[in-house]
């Protein structure tokens, strides 16, 4: 697992990885809650999340008072981790079986981390969104959308 994680955020390979078709964010999120896919759908799907986050920072990982960020790809990613959330959550197999277990609730003591998490990773993007929007003035495009039936929205 350390390997994984150490792998997909190394800096040189920049979140291309020929197992997933060198695919990024949204496409890569997509792929892992295929019910015929047959890869890591771990790795798959936390690539596109962090890859996804990536690009809303402009690819960027150091910042100085000088840059600026585009307030709607903030907005846009925390929008598309709130659907890949309630996709996960929904994705299933053939038999019913979820793709990939990421809450548990079947048992005497509910295990919802991993909802935690995504709730941060929502609020910390929303935080970022109206910061860049205040700081340029411009006004954020909501977008409502039933996520039964929802598209990601352009990073």
């Amino acid at each position: 697992m350390d390997a994984a994680v150490a792998r997909a955020f190394d800096p040189k390979l920049q979140f291309r990885f020929p197992e997933l078709g060198n695919v990024q964010g949204t496409d890569a999120i997509v792929l892992a809650l295929k019910p015929d896919y047959a890869g890591d759908r771990v790795f798959a799907f936390g690539v596109g999340v962090a890859s996804m986050i990536f690009v809303s920072y402009n690819r960027k990982t150091e910042f100085y008072l000088t840059d600026a960020l585009d307030a709607q790809k903030l907005y846009n990613s925390a929008r598309n981790i709130e659907i890949a959330a309630w996709k996960l959550g929904n994705a299933r197999d053939s038999r019913g079986n979820l793709l990939i277990l990421s809450n548990d609730a079947s048992g005497d003591v509910a295990n919802l981390s991993f909802e935690r998490e995504i709730g941060k990773m929502i609020a910390y993007q929303d935080v970022m969104a109206e910061i860049a929007a205040q700081r340029t003035n411009r006004i954020i495009r909501r977008a409502v959308q039933s996520l039964a039936v929802a598209v990601f929205l352009p990073i």
